[in-house]
């Protein structure tokens, strides 16, 4: 839904932040059928890393806004929540289990 409009506006951008996101799916299993600490590490990389892209790229947008699509949709926000969230959750679960 989101991604056809935004593929003209940096098809760098939007491979990595499509890519990512399928992964991200992936991590679900692991979390909910509680694999172990190397996977909580993986999902906690990842999505610490993903945070950092979206950090960048947001300011990369505001260096040269002919680059992307105007504005910062309601939904990109509480995305960016829930991930931040994740983290701060997956960090919490791997420091006590140890």
């Amino acid at each position: 839904m989101f991604v056809p409009s935004s593929i003209p506006a940096g098809i760098q951008y939007t491979a990595i932040f499509l890519i990512s996101g399928l992964a991200q799916l992936f991590w679900v299993l692991p979390m909910a059928r509680r694999w172990g600490r190397i996977w909580y590490v993986i999902g906690f990389a990842g999505t610490a890393v993903l945070v950092g892209l979206t950090g960048y790229v947001i300011i990369e947008s505001i260096k040269n806004p002919q680059i992307t699509p105007p504005g910062v949709l309601e939904l990109a926000i509480m995305i960016e929540i829930f991930q931040i969230l994740y983290v701060i959750i997956t960090g919490i679960v791997i420091f006590a289990r140890r």
